[in-house]
């Protein structure tokens, strides 16, 4: 057998494997609702245009939601699920996900959405849709594309966000495995880090780099000294939940670039922030999204057309839960 022969053998056995891990991914279409429930996108955008006028941090708030749902089971809306049995938690109810808010807003747009298409447009679409319009608000422009056609899981399990959802804590090596996990690389491992330009954090998701960085009493070395000054006025009680802070300061109402501008002053405010810099390919990306006027927007959106493809149900997988926050019945 010549080399040749072996790498085209290679090269159409790993085609092909690529294909198998995509094939549900593949059945996304963005027309896909065109004939059975051509007002969906426009439902979606006219109750999130009402909605970001009275709370303009709701992109930051869904964008996070999505996240958090398609890091655990794919993108099948199973973070929307409600707890009906106490020994078994849902998603929402894991401690990464009890800061999640807007719910009650993607019940509005499946509600709206049940009275003229009923049975044909899943939560799980609807979250990504929500997500896009939300962040995208501001720019009276869609930042991305969304494909859909992705129906709704009946499983949601605590217990699985465990090891799924990318930690605050996480060093380098963790965060990259857990995005290869997803059949994400590095480039969107820093792409998608860019949402922390907008939204908050509370104080517990930080306080470690403050105040007990190696469990001695000190401070994490590679936060600036006097954004870890600033932090620690801003976070003297950590016991109090209430207190919340920019995750990109001056900028945290403003989706652009900037969170690589604060990254590279030291001033990320995770673990999992700083991290992106103790990797020369991942420091690479971040530099080259700071410099670069457009880059970012661009890259943004493709990393979120491959997050928002994760393991989707599609064809009769799964089903279209009629309430968002129960199993049909």
């Amino acid at each position: 057998m010549t080399v040749g022969y072996t790498i085209f053998i290679l090269f159409v056995s790993l085609s092909l494997l690529g294909f198998l891990n995509g094939c549900n991914a593949h059945r996304l279409r963005y027309n896909f609702y065109k004939v059975t429930c051509p007002q969906a996108n426009r439902i979606v955008k006219r109750i999130i245009t009402n909605e970001t006028r009275t709370n303009p941090a709701l992109g930051a708030q869904l964008i996070r939601m999505q996240f958090h749902d398609c890091f655990v089971r794919g993108c099948d809306g199973s973070v929307l699920l409600d707890t009906v049995n106490n020994d078994s938690k849902a998603e929402k109810d894991a401690i990464p996900n009890r800061s999640l808010k807007g719910f009650d807003v993607i019940d509005d747009i499946k509600n709206a959405i049940e009275k003229v298409c009923p049975n044909v447009v899943s939560c799980a679409d609807i979250l990504a849709l929500a997500a896009r319009d939300a962040v995208s608000a501001p720019f009276k422009r869609r930042l991305w594309n969304v494909a859909l056609g992705r129906r709704d899981g009946r499983i949601s399990l605590a217990s699985e966000t465990n090891g799924n959802i990318p930690s605050p804590f996480a060093d380098f090596t963790s965060l990259l495995q857990t995005f290869n996990n997803k059949t994400l690389d590095v480039n969107d491992l820093v792409v998608l880090s860019g949402a922390h330009t907008i939204g908050v954090a509370h104080c517990g998701t930080f306080s470690r780099r403050l105040y007990n960085f190696t469990g001695k009493g000190d401070a994490d070395p590679t936060l600036d000294p006097t954004y870890a000054d600033f932090l620690r006025k801003q976070c003297p009680n950590l016991a109090n939940p209430k207190t919340i802070v920019e995750m990109d300061p001056g900028s945290s109402r403003s989706f652009d670039k900037h969170y690589y501008h604060i990254l590279r002053q030291n001033k990320g405010l995770f673990i999992s922030d700083a991290a992106l810099l103790t990797n020369k390919e991942s420091e690479s990306i971040v530099i080259r999204l700071q410099r670069s006027r457009g880059l970012f927007f661009a890259a943004f959106a493709r990393s979120m057309r491959k997050m928002a493809a994760i393991d989707v149900l599609t064809g009769k997988d799964g089903e279209i839960r009629r309430n968002c926050r129960v199993v049909n019945l």
